[in-house]
This record gives structure tokens, sequence and C-alpha cells, in this order.
């Protein structure tokens, strides 16, 4: 019986149907939440009594024994009387509460607020949202003995924060008015937290209420001299500076610096010039890395900016056009495959109408950008495209354009499964070619192929160093959508070296900040899939809910979901129609769920079309050079689909 445990108001637990459980008396409900307060560690038995008693009657110690005994009824009830507890443990001098992070509200809601510093605003605002509705009350509300009052006020500490960081992912979406109300309850609650009232005034001030922003600053700085005895501090000083002279209250003044920039180009560029164009790519190069907005509004400007240029009529022109944006690709899955593919044909058009003159890194660039743009599909013709971009960009020593050229070489070393080392070699020469020529977008892509490479080569070692570095890079400039990337490969390191519960945690937990990454490749169906070859790995069933949205991926997941509810027949016939995986990151992983289902149905040619797919794979982890999940070694699978085979006395 699954148990939740609730510590975010009055001491409670509830059953996995949502039901309370009865914790009997106030001593019992003590003993429980003073472990819950431990979060997993022992707490001796004399410490549980001298925190339930100020006077301990001479029987204390025993009481505690029988408060646990009680407890572990109420809390495991369908427990064999000889077989030892799990939830509620003996250990060494003392008791320790074993339940999973998510099962209590306070270690779910502290890691929350925890993850969700890099989080993308849109996921953050709705995950704490989701966490601040856990709180019911204070912390602990039954109890009033010291270390209560102690975890109390940490807890309350990081509800606070939670608050403050709504606010900010608020100010982020440009909502600021919908932060007014709860800052201005927030100021006045706490009024010496000198972030809330910055981020009130910042929150009015972006409202349209300049009048009312100041007056907020005054009344700070008049609370905390009365209260305090203190002066505002460097914060709150710069914020009233900056909306006295009507300027973007931005400590860095980053914003007026654009602001006057982007007036200067407009007095000084024609309308409809040629380097308004060129201009224009430059910037979406640099939007597309700034979060999940500017990603996406540089997808859809960039489309339109080549439309324009065809409109020119100058092939050579419109090559520069195509070539210069050149925002290293990591996922091999087209966010939006039509629009690629008119990219491409764009791409197709210019490199026909190119003259004999035209320079060698222009016919490059189109090359490159025709590999990256043709992602997964694994014809010819773009592997060609990214081989001939590379020789051009090493004979003209370009650095620039050899990073954009091995982009589109990478991309295209998809054709066989088993290519990780291939890869690891291309994303080590990105490393070492940026740190010589300062390319950060390039080392960060270049870190990134190696964190895939070395996981699926089980080499985690190496995969953390890369992922470290690339957090780094990311956090100096301002990529914050590195974080999904390295976020997943953590989530999958401990599905590939941890216990699976775990896992499975680090998975949804790792997922809340996809929503809205601006990357449907890798929103839409990767927490499922992921969660399907965790439980592949360990032969669990592919139980999940009936609405469970697999995106892309439900062909492959389709036969398993059938099995895991005795839907043979429909199983088969899924199976039957299952293609083959694309040329990606994911093939391995793909292949692997088909052949499980294909041995479980006993389809032979399945099972023989995954054990050949498989084979050149064998010295890899299923899916890790995704960086982002793993259904387990490829040797496991292929000694099942080869005793299969032999099973039905047929090896091929």
């Amino acid at each position: 019986m699954p148990v939740g445990f609730g510590v975010l108001g009055p001491v409670t637990a509830w059953d996995d149907a949502g039901e309370p459980v009865d914790l009997k008396g106030p001593r019992h409900r003590a003993v429980l939440a003073r472990l819950v307060a431990a979060r997993g560690r022992v707490v001796p038995v004399g410490q549980i009594v001298d925190d339930l008693w100020d006077d301990p009657p001479a029987g204390a110690v025993g009481a505690v024994r029988t408060f646990v005994a009680a407890l572990r009824r109420r809390l495991e009830p369908r427990r064999p009387p000889r077989e030892a507890a799990r939830l509620l443990v003996t250990e060494g001098p003392g008791y320790a509460l074993r339940a999973d992070p998510g099962a209590v509200d306070a270690w779910r809601f502290e890691d929350t607020v925890s993850a969700v510093a890099d989080a993308l605003p849109r996921a953050a605002l709705d995950r704490l949202d989701e966490a601040l509705g856990w709180w019911r009350g204070p912390a602990y509300a039954d109890f009033d003995q010291p270390w209560a009052h102690a975890e109390r006020s940490r807890l309350d500490q990081i509800r606070l924060t939670a608050v403050e960081r709504r606010a900010e992912a608020l100010l982020a979406l440009d909502r600021a008015a919908d932060a007014v109300p709860d800052l201005d309850a927030h100021v006045a609650a706490y009024p010496w937290r000198e972030d809330g009232w910055a981020l009130l005034a910042s929150a009015l001030y972006r409202a349209g209420r300049q009048a009312d922003a100041l007056a907020v600053l005054r009344r700070a700085r008049e609370l905390l001299r009365d209260q305090l005895g203190l002066d505002p501090g460097p914060r709150l000083r710069r914020l009233e500076t900056d909306l006295l002279r009507q300027a973007e209250p931005e400590p860095t003044g980053a914003a007026r610096v654009w602001a006057e920039t982007a007036a200067a180009y407009e007095r000084s560029v024609v309308p409809g010039a040629r380097a308004r164009l060129e201009s224009t790519v430059g910037l979406l190069r640099s939007l597309a890395v700034t979060g999940p907005g500017g990603l996406e509004a540089a997808r859809d400007q960039r489309e339109a900016a080549i439309t324009a240029a065809e409109q020119l009529g100058d092939p050579e022109f419109t090559a520069r056009v195509i070539g210069g944006y050149d925002v290293p690709a990591i996922w091999t899955r087209s966010d939006d495959p039509a629009q690629a593919a008119r990219v491409v044909a764009a791409a197709q058009r210019a490199l026909a109408g190119l003259g004999p003159d035209a320079p060698e890194a222009t016919r490059a660039r189109l090359l490159a950008t025709v590999a990256i743009e043709s992602r997964g599909t694994a014809s010819p013709g773009p592997a060609q495209s990214a081989r001939e971009a590379e020789a051009i960009a090493r004979r003209v020593a370009d650095p620039a354009l050899l990073a954009q050229a091995l982009n589109g070489v990478y991309m295209q070393t998809f054709h066989r499964a088993g290519l990780a080392a291939e890869r690891d070699g291309i994303g080590a020469e990105l490393v070492a070619l940026a740190a010589r020529h300062g390319l950060a977008t390039v080392e960060i892509l270049g870190h990134l192929i190696r964190v895939q490479a070395r996981s699926a080569l089980a080499d985690f070692t190496a995969a953390d160093a890369h992922a470290e570095a690339a957090d780094r890079l990311a956090a100096r400039h301002e990529s914050p959508l590195v974080g999904v990337f390295t976020g997943g490969y953590r989530a999958m390191r401990t599905a590939a070296t941890g216990a699976c519960p775990d896992a499975e945690a680090a998975y949804r937990s790792w997922a809340t900040g996809l929503a809205g990454c601006g990357m449907p490749g890798v929103e839409r169906g990767l927490l499922p899939l992921a969660l399907l070859c965790l439980r592949v790995w360990h032969d669990r069933p592919a139980d999940f809910p009936a609405d469970t949205d697999w995106g892309p991926y439900a062909p492959w997941a389709r036969p398993l979901v059938l099995l895991a509810t005795d839907r043979r027949d429909e199983a088969a016939r899924a199976l039957r129609r299952t293609p083959a995986p694309p040329r990606d990151l994911l093939q391995e992983a793909l292949w692997c769920l088909t052949g499980r289902a294909a041995v479980a149905l006993g389809d032979r040619d399945a099972t023989l079309r995954a054990r050949d797919a498989l084979a050149p794979a064998a010295g890899e982890l299923a899916g890790a050079g995704s960086g982002l999940l793993t259904a387990g070694p490829v040797p496991a699978h292929l000694d099942r689909l080869d005793a299969a085979l032999e099973g039905s006395g047929d090896r091929g």
C-alpha cells in the first residue's frame, strides 16, 4: 500500500486511494513527524524520547517502541507478521522513515523549489504553483517542541523563496500585473525581505504603475528604518534610481543598451536593404539560444528571412542568409519536419543557382545546412553534403565553417546503430576547435555530443565532466536550454546506475522542466518513453494510463502497452505495423522495444530484424547515446533475441 505523508500543515498520512490513515494518538503522530523531519536519517530512540517529553517518564523507551509498532501496523497493514518493516525501519540505535522522496509533501516541496532554480519560466511557474498548493497551514502545525520550531522555520524560509521565485517567473513571462497581489501580501507579512520589495516595485513599474512602484520603495525604506534600524540595501537603491530615471529596472543596464542600439539601427539602415536581412540572421542566431520563446521565434523568422531573400533573385545572397544561421543542433529529431524540408529545398535551389565564381565557403554553408536540416533521414545525399562541407571547411581553414560542417557530419552519423565512438570523436574535435577560437556555443555543442557518446559507452565519469562543462559554459553565456539536456542526462545516469524507483522519480522531476521548452521533438512523449525503456530493462510490465501521450514514439510503445493488458492479438497486429525506427539517437532504444515485443509475441521475423539492427551496437547501452534515456546494455537484449531465435530453430 503506497503511503503518502503530509507535514505542511497538521501531520497526516494517506493511502494510495487518498484516504486518511489512522495514526492513532498525538504521541504516535509526533514519532512519525520527528522521523519525517530527519528526512530518511536514523533518529536514536533516546533522541525521540527527549523530543517527545520535557520530563520523560520511566517507561519512555518502551512507549516509543509501542508507538512505532502501532504505526507500522497502520502504515503497512498487509505486511506478514514476521516480515521486516519497509517504511518505518529499525536501524542501529533507532528508527528511520524509508519513504520515497515524492511520498512526503515537505521533501517533495523542498526538492521542487531547488529544481526550479534552473527551469525555464513557464515550467518554473507551473511547478511552483503546484508546490505552493501543497501547503495546508504552518508546517508541523500540531507540535510546539524545539525540533518542530526549527523545521517549521526552515521550511517557511523555503516557502518564502518559492513565492519570490514564482514572482520572478511571472515577470519573465511579461505577466507583471499578475504578480502584484501576492507580492503585496508577501511584503506586508515579511517586511524584512528586500527581494520581496524589489520584486513588487518592479512588477508595479512594468505594469505601468510608476508612482505606485516608487511609493512601495519609500514604504520599504521607512519600514526597514523604523522596525530594523537599517537602510535599504544596494538592490533597492539601484532600483529606485532606475525608476526615477524611467529606465527598465535592470541593474546591468543591458536593456537600455539594447534599446538604444536598436533605435540607432532603425535610423541608420535603409528599410528593405540587404544589410537588414543579413543582420536579421545574426540576431536570429543569438535569439535561438536564449530560451524557448527565442528558439521558436527564431525558427519562424528564419523561414521568413529566407523567403524575403529568395525574392531578390540573387542565389549567392540567399545562400548567405540561409547559411548564416549556424545555430548548433544537438537533437536528431526535427522540431518541425515540414519547415526543415522547406529550408533544405531553399538551400538546394541556392546551390543550383550559384555561379562558378561563388566563394567555396558559401557553398559549404549551404551543404552543411542541408546535412543538419535533413537529420534522421539517413539518405546518402545529406551525408555526402556533410562530408563535402567538411572538406571545403578544412581546405579554407575557417573554424566557424568547420564547426558548422562537423555539426552536419554529426547529424549524419546514424545510418546504423553502434556509432557512439565516431560521434565522440566529432565532439572532441568540436570542443578543441571551439576552445582555440572562442566559439562558446560550439564548445557547448561538443560537450553535449560527448555526454551522449560517453553515456552510450557507459563511461559516466567522462560524461559527468562534459555535462558539468556544458553547464558552466551555459551559465556564462546565458544558454538556458542546455539545462534541458544536462538535466535529462542526470536522470538517465540515475537510471543507468541506480534503483528503478529512484530513476523514475528522477525522470519525472526532469520532465517538469520540458513544458514549453520550445523543442517539440524533446517535449512530447520522451518522459513515458524513458519510463517504458526503464521498465523493459528491469522486466517490469508496461502499465501506463490509457491517456498517456506517447508523441512520435507511439508505434514502438503500443505493442508492449497492449501486452501489459493481455491484449495479445491487438499487440501482434500493432507489432506488424511498427516501422523501423528513424535513424537517430533513439534507434537502439526503439529497436529494443520492438525486440522485446517480438520475443513476447513469438514473432520470428521481427525478432530477427531487431537482432540484426542491434548487433553493431553490442558494446553500448541502448538509447544512452541520446543522453536522456536508456533501455539497458545492448548485449542483454541480444542474448534474449538470440535465445528466442534458437528456440524457434532460426539464427538467421
